[in-house]
């Protein structure tokens, strides 16, 4: 009995809880594994180094936001403004809540109809049952994503043009007049949309093709032998072993909502669509770079970067709170 209580309280400790298998911490510990993979982390050493100087070097110009900057006084000599260009910002200085609503729903429609796309097609890819036609139609999808925007948008100019497009072209033939895409705000945000999907849905479905190629096949096995067809194997199982994916995927996307795509944009927008296409990173490239009010644009970035924080945190939390396995 005595014996039954020791074991007891050293596995629950003394008000009951369970003790940690944690080990202290230890230098010395901690150097001797450092000099066991030193090799291993020799390798990893440029992406940290490429992190160091790209990523964390650049939150010192942070400050700009607060600083009314003066070019020839530099970053650290320029006098503090306090949150006079958060103020303006939102105050809506410079048309910023006509591109902050443009960023939005440019967002929201990736969000709608770009977000199910890969899923969409890992699915139908998975369905197919002619393993030459799956590799040669999955390595057309994927193939686009390894453009540049600054080629798609050349390709979609030359496609989509009002005078020699082969799209217009087309249009023509049934007897209607040519539609300038890339140059009228009402078809501006169907061609983003469209084209942003066109480049990546075969990159973003390899990743639920694994998760699919991941499942057990002896479940679709029983599935069958219970009779269920090809549409129940998909509800009751492709479906919610795909879930934890999505779920993950969505959280990523959520951070992102902010970010419309401002390579797209920036190689195919022009003055004429900036009433539907100008987005808060074209719009921070224009009044930062061009117009040289660094403070007013690191304002605007910053602010974006923020939401982008908050709405991952909150995301994740409604995900954890349904059940689902969340990023933290």
């Amino acid at each position: 009995m005595q014996t039954d209580l020791s074991a007891s309280s050293a596995v629950h400790g003394k008000k009951g809880k369970r003790s940690s298998n944690k080990e202290p911490f230890s230098w010395s510990r901690n150097w001797k594994r450092y000099k066991r993979y030193k090799y291993l982390l020799l390798m990893l050493a440029p992406a940290l180094i490429w992190y160091l100087i790209f990523h964390y070097g650049p939150l010192y110009g942070i400050q700009l936001a607060f600083k009314d900057f003066n070019i020839t006084k530099g970053i650290m000599d320029s006098p503090w403004a306090g949150l006079k260009h958060f103020k303006a910002m939102v105050n809506g200085a410079q048309d910023f809540h006509l591109i902050l609503r443009n960023t939005i729903v440019i967002s929201l429609y990736h969000l709608l109809f770009g977000f199910p796309a890969p899923i969409i097609l890992a699915i139908l890819l998975n369905e197919l049952r002619l393993k030459l036609f799956k590799k040669v139609a999955q390595t057309l999808t994927y193939l686009p994503h390894f453009l540049s925007w600054v080629v798609v948008a050349s390709f979609m100019f030359t496609v989509l043009s009002p005078s020699s497009g082969i799209v217009n072209a087309i249009i023509g033939w049934f007897g209607f007049d040519p539609i300038y895409f890339l140059g009228k705000a009402e078809y501006f945000r169907f061609t983003l949309i469209s084209t942003s999907i066109w480049k990546e849905v075969g990159w973003g479905a390899i990743i639920y093709l694994a998760a699919i190629a991941g499942i057990d096949p002896g479940m679709y096995e029983a599935a069958v032998m219970d009779g269920a067809g090809r549409f129940k194997q998909f509800m009751y199982i492709t479906l919610p072993s795909l879930l934890p994916v999505i779920t993950i995927m969505l959280i990523l996307r959520i951070g992102n909502v902010l970010d419309a795509g401002f390579d797209q944009v920036l190689n195919m927008y022009s003055p004429a669509t900036y009433s539907v296409g100008d987005i808060l990173d074209t719009y921070v490239y224009r009044i930062g770079l061009e117009q040289m009010q660094f403070s007013f644009a690191t304002a605007v970035g910053l602010s974006k970067n923020i939401v982008a924080l908050i709405l991952v945190l909150f995301t994740n939390y409604l995900v954890k709170r349904g059940g689902q396995e969340g990023l933290i």
